[in-house]
Protein backbone atom coordinates (compact mmCIF):
# COMPACT_ATOMS: atom_id res chain seq x y z
CA UNK A 1 0.00 0.00 0.00
CA UNK A 2 1.47 3.27 -1.09
CA UNK A 3 2.43 6.06 2.07
CA UNK A 4 0.22 8.88 2.00
CA UNK A 5 1.13 11.99 1.46
CA UNK A 6 1.85 13.79 5.26
CA UNK A 7 1.27 17.54 4.88
CA UNK A 8 1.77 18.93 8.68
CA UNK A 9 0.13 22.61 7.39
CA UNK A 10 -3.22 20.40 7.13
CA UNK A 11 -2.66 18.69 10.01
CA UNK A 12 -1.84 21.53 12.38
CA UNK A 13 -4.65 21.70 14.96
CA UNK A 14 -5.59 25.16 15.60
CA UNK A 15 -6.60 25.72 18.99
CA UNK A 16 -3.08 24.95 20.62
CA UNK A 17 0.40 26.39 20.54
CA UNK A 18 1.47 25.83 16.72
CA UNK A 19 3.28 22.78 17.62
CA UNK A 20 0.25 19.76 17.77
CA UNK A 21 -0.55 17.79 15.18
CA UNK A 22 -3.57 15.45 14.06
CA UNK A 23 -3.22 12.90 10.88
CA UNK A 24 -6.27 10.76 11.11
CA UNK A 25 -5.97 7.14 9.41
CA UNK A 26 -2.33 7.06 9.48
CA UNK A 27 -2.57 3.67 9.30
CA UNK A 28 -4.97 1.14 7.18
CA UNK A 29 -6.85 -1.51 9.60
CA UNK A 30 -4.65 -4.00 7.59
CA UNK A 31 -1.71 -2.42 8.74
CA UNK A 32 -3.14 -1.58 12.56
CA UNK A 33 -3.55 -5.32 12.53
CA UNK A 34 -0.83 -6.26 11.69
CA UNK A 35 0.70 -4.46 13.92
CA UNK A 36 -0.93 -5.43 16.98
CA UNK A 37 -0.82 -9.41 16.01
CA UNK A 38 2.67 -8.82 16.09
CA UNK A 39 3.25 -7.45 19.58
CA UNK A 40 0.39 -9.98 20.48
CA UNK A 41 3.59 -12.53 19.73
CA UNK A 42 5.95 -11.51 21.74
CA UNK A 43 6.37 -12.83 25.43
CA UNK A 44 4.27 -11.50 28.36
CA UNK A 45 8.20 -11.05 30.00
CA UNK A 46 8.91 -8.57 28.06
CA UNK A 47 5.95 -6.12 29.17
CA UNK A 48 6.93 -4.73 32.35
CA UNK A 49 3.97 -4.19 34.55
CA UNK A 50 3.09 -0.95 36.74
CA UNK A 51 -0.10 -0.52 38.53
CA UNK A 52 -2.86 1.28 36.24
CA UNK A 53 -1.13 -0.27 32.90
CA UNK A 54 1.51 -2.22 31.20
CA UNK A 55 4.10 -1.36 28.96
CA UNK A 56 6.96 -2.32 26.27
CA UNK A 57 10.49 -0.57 26.03
CA UNK A 58 11.77 -1.46 21.79
CA UNK A 59 14.27 -1.68 21.05
CA UNK A 60 15.14 -1.86 24.90
CA UNK A 61 14.43 -0.16 27.93
CA UNK A 62 16.66 3.20 28.91
CA UNK A 63 19.19 2.47 31.19
CA UNK A 64 22.15 4.29 32.78
CA UNK A 65 21.94 5.92 36.48
CA UNK A 66 19.01 8.63 34.96
CA UNK A 67 17.13 6.14 32.80
CA UNK A 68 18.35 8.52 29.61
CA UNK A 69 20.68 6.11 27.43
CA UNK A 70 19.31 3.98 24.47
CA UNK A 71 21.51 0.32 24.08
CA UNK A 72 22.27 0.66 19.92
CA UNK A 73 20.09 -1.60 18.21
CA UNK A 74 17.50 -1.65 15.35
CA UNK A 75 13.81 -0.98 16.13
CA UNK A 76 11.93 -4.44 15.24
CA UNK A 77 10.68 -4.56 11.62
CA UNK A 78 6.72 -4.14 12.38
CA UNK A 79 7.32 -0.77 14.45
CA UNK A 80 9.59 0.57 12.07
CA UNK A 81 8.87 0.12 8.11
CA UNK A 82 5.63 1.69 7.73
CA UNK A 83 5.29 4.40 10.25
CA UNK A 84 8.76 5.46 9.98
CA UNK A 85 8.53 5.99 6.56
CA UNK A 86 5.53 7.95 6.77
CA UNK A 87 7.10 10.26 9.60
CA UNK A 88 9.77 10.53 7.50
CA UNK A 89 7.83 12.55 5.17
CA UNK A 90 6.69 15.44 8.10
CA UNK A 91 10.83 15.60 7.85
CA UNK A 92 10.48 16.51 11.44
CA UNK A 93 13.39 14.65 12.72
CA UNK A 94 15.58 16.07 10.48
CA UNK A 95 17.73 17.88 12.95
CA UNK A 96 17.24 15.41 15.49
CA UNK A 97 21.06 13.50 16.52
CA UNK A 98 19.89 10.59 14.60
CA UNK A 99 17.68 12.00 11.99
CA UNK A 100 14.43 9.99 13.23
CA UNK A 101 13.06 7.94 16.12
CA UNK A 102 15.06 5.33 17.43
CA UNK A 103 12.66 4.19 20.18
CA UNK A 104 9.09 3.16 20.72
CA UNK A 105 7.22 2.83 24.32
CA UNK A 106 3.91 0.69 23.52
CA UNK A 107 1.68 1.47 26.54
CA UNK A 108 -1.31 -0.62 26.68
CA UNK A 109 -4.68 0.88 28.40
CA UNK A 110 -8.09 -1.24 29.43
CA UNK A 111 -11.16 0.78 30.04
CA UNK A 112 -10.77 2.57 33.34
CA UNK A 113 -6.77 2.84 33.13
CA UNK A 114 -5.03 5.99 31.98
CA UNK A 115 -1.66 7.85 32.98
CA UNK A 116 -0.92 10.82 35.75
CA UNK A 117 -0.47 14.69 32.96
CA UNK A 118 3.32 14.35 33.02
CA UNK A 119 6.16 15.60 30.95
CA UNK A 120 8.81 13.41 28.48
CA UNK A 121 11.65 14.27 30.03
CA UNK A 122 15.15 15.49 29.15
CA UNK A 123 16.06 12.02 27.62
CA UNK A 124 14.74 12.68 24.30
CA UNK A 125 14.43 15.01 21.35
CA UNK A 126 11.82 17.35 22.07
CA UNK A 127 9.40 15.50 19.66
CA UNK A 128 6.71 12.67 20.33
CA UNK A 129 4.84 10.63 17.50
CA UNK A 130 2.07 8.90 18.87
CA UNK A 131 -0.02 6.42 16.99
CA UNK A 132 -3.18 4.81 18.33
CA UNK A 133 -4.28 1.36 17.98
CA UNK A 134 -7.20 -0.63 18.67
CA UNK A 135 -9.76 2.32 20.21
CA UNK A 136 -9.85 5.74 21.27
CA UNK A 137 -9.19 8.10 23.75
CA UNK A 138 -8.91 11.63 24.80
CA UNK A 139 -5.71 13.02 26.09
CA UNK A 140 -5.92 16.46 28.69
CA UNK A 141 -3.76 19.07 28.15
CA UNK A 142 -2.21 20.91 30.87
CA UNK A 143 -0.84 24.71 30.91
CA UNK A 144 1.87 25.25 32.94
CA UNK A 145 1.72 28.71 35.81
CA UNK A 146 4.03 30.56 36.46
CA UNK A 147 5.78 28.95 38.97
CA UNK A 148 6.35 26.17 36.47
CA UNK A 149 3.92 23.54 37.90
CA UNK A 150 0.50 21.86 35.97
CA UNK A 151 -2.39 24.11 36.10
CA UNK A 152 -5.68 22.05 38.06
CA UNK A 153 -7.57 21.79 35.34
CA UNK A 154 -7.14 20.43 31.61
CA UNK A 155 -6.73 23.12 29.17
CA UNK A 156 -7.51 21.13 25.95
CA UNK A 157 -8.91 17.57 25.17
CA UNK A 158 -7.58 15.99 22.17
CA UNK A 159 -9.50 13.17 20.66
CA UNK A 160 -6.73 10.13 19.58
CA UNK A 161 -8.83 8.01 16.76
CA UNK A 162 -7.69 4.51 16.32
CA UNK A 163 -4.99 4.50 13.51
CA UNK A 164 -4.16 8.04 13.90
CA UNK A 165 -1.35 10.46 14.72
CA UNK A 166 -0.56 12.40 17.39
CA UNK A 167 2.51 14.85 16.79
CA UNK A 168 3.74 17.34 19.33
CA UNK A 169 7.08 19.46 19.75
CA UNK A 170 7.70 22.96 20.29
CA UNK A 171 5.86 24.69 22.78
CA UNK A 172 3.54 21.92 23.37
CA UNK A 173 6.39 19.48 23.76
CA UNK A 174 8.05 21.93 26.12
CA UNK A 175 5.32 23.89 28.32
CA UNK A 176 2.65 21.85 28.52
CA UNK A 177 1.77 18.20 30.23
CA UNK A 178 -0.31 15.63 29.11
CA UNK A 179 -2.61 13.06 30.53
CA UNK A 180 -5.36 10.35 30.27
CA UNK A 181 -8.03 9.97 32.90
CA UNK A 182 -9.01 6.91 34.54
CA UNK A 183 -12.32 6.52 32.83
CA UNK A 184 -14.05 3.69 31.14
CA UNK A 185 -16.32 6.18 29.10
CA UNK A 186 -15.45 9.62 27.15
CA UNK A 187 -18.21 12.44 27.82
CA UNK A 188 -19.31 15.61 26.77
CA UNK A 189 -17.49 14.98 23.26
CA UNK A 190 -18.06 17.50 20.28
CA UNK A 191 -16.31 20.18 18.89
CA UNK A 192 -17.02 23.00 22.09
CA UNK A 193 -14.57 20.47 24.22
CA UNK A 194 -12.07 18.22 21.73
CA UNK A 195 -9.71 20.58 20.34
CA UNK A 196 -8.98 18.79 17.05
CA UNK A 197 -13.01 17.81 16.56
CA UNK A 198 -12.88 19.35 13.18
CA UNK A 199 -9.47 17.06 11.88
CA UNK A 200 -11.28 13.50 13.17
CA UNK A 201 -11.49 11.69 10.20
CA UNK A 202 -15.17 9.82 11.46
CA UNK A 203 -16.46 12.03 14.12
CA UNK A 204 -20.20 9.78 13.96
CA UNK A 205 -19.34 7.34 17.03
CA UNK A 206 -18.52 10.53 19.06
CA UNK A 207 -21.62 12.38 17.70
CA UNK A 208 -23.58 11.36 20.36
CA UNK A 209 -21.29 13.06 22.67
CA UNK A 210 -20.29 9.66 24.92
CA UNK A 211 -18.04 6.73 23.71
CA UNK A 212 -17.07 3.65 25.80
CA UNK A 213 -13.17 2.76 26.05
CA UNK A 214 -11.82 -0.21 24.68
CA UNK A 215 -8.38 -1.78 25.27
CA UNK A 216 -5.73 0.35 23.27
CA UNK A 217 -2.69 0.44 22.37
CA UNK A 218 -0.50 3.39 22.30
CA UNK A 219 2.85 3.43 19.96
CA UNK A 220 4.74 6.76 21.11
CA UNK A 221 8.30 7.27 18.70
CA UNK A 222 11.19 9.58 19.91
CA UNK A 223 14.37 10.24 19.42
CA UNK A 224 16.92 8.93 22.65
CA UNK A 225 19.49 11.45 23.00
CA UNK A 226 22.12 9.06 24.24
CA UNK A 227 22.56 5.72 22.40
CA UNK A 228 25.77 3.28 23.30
CA UNK A 229 26.92 0.09 22.11
CA UNK A 230 26.21 -2.57 23.98
CA UNK A 231 29.98 -3.11 25.34
CA UNK A 232 30.48 0.44 26.22
CA UNK A 233 27.29 0.35 27.69
CA UNK A 234 27.79 -2.71 30.04
CA UNK A 235 31.66 -1.22 30.58
CA UNK A 236 29.38 2.10 32.35
CA UNK A 237 26.78 -0.68 34.29
CA UNK A 238 29.76 -2.58 35.80
CA UNK A 239 31.27 0.88 36.87
CA UNK A 240 28.10 1.56 39.49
Amino acid sequence: MASPALSLEDAQISGLPESGFYVPEFLSPEEEQYILQEISKLPSTRWTILSHRRLLSLPSQLTGAARDTLIAAPMPPFLSKVVLDRLAQTRLFKDSPHGAPNHCLVNEYQPGQGIMPHVDGPAYYPITATVSLASHTVLDIYKKNDQGEREATPTWHILQEPRSLLITTGDMYKDTLHGISEDDEDKDLGPETIVNWNKLGDKTPYEGGTAKRQNRLSLTYRDVLKVAKLGGAMKFMNKR
